[in-house]
């Protein structure tokens, strides 16, 4: 029988705090510096242990985009994304969410 961690169960929670949040993710790299796409998508491997798709982290910084809670420059070729005030009033208020959320599990 495999252990607690290799569980079915267990595997699709790691999925759903992952890939399926991702935009948590790029919000709290992008609140302490501005930065590329494919920087991002290598710093959330290296901090959060999850490599995101290359199209998955476009998708979510276009909606990001699109919904206001991140904004984009032009730098040569590549995009440079930043965090704007309503991205960080929502990564707050996913923070108290989360937070409750423990609280009332634990």
């Amino acid at each position: 029988m495999p252990g607690v961690k290799e569980s079915r169960e267990f595997q699709r929670f790691k999925v759903k705090l992952g890939v399926e949040l991702l935009w948590i993710y790029i919000l709290a790299l992008l609140r302490k510096k501005p930065s590329h796409a494919y920087v991002l998508r290598k710093e959330i491997e290296k901090k959060f242990g999850f490599l995101p798709g290359n199209v998955s982290a476009y998708v979510v910084l276009y909606k990001l985009q699109s919904r206001g809670f991140v904004s984009a420059k032009e730098d040569g070729n590549r995009t440079v994304y930043s965090i704007t005030s309503d991205g960080k009033k929502l990564l707050v208020e996913a923070k108290k969410e989360l937070q409750g959320t423990l609280k009332r599990l634990f």
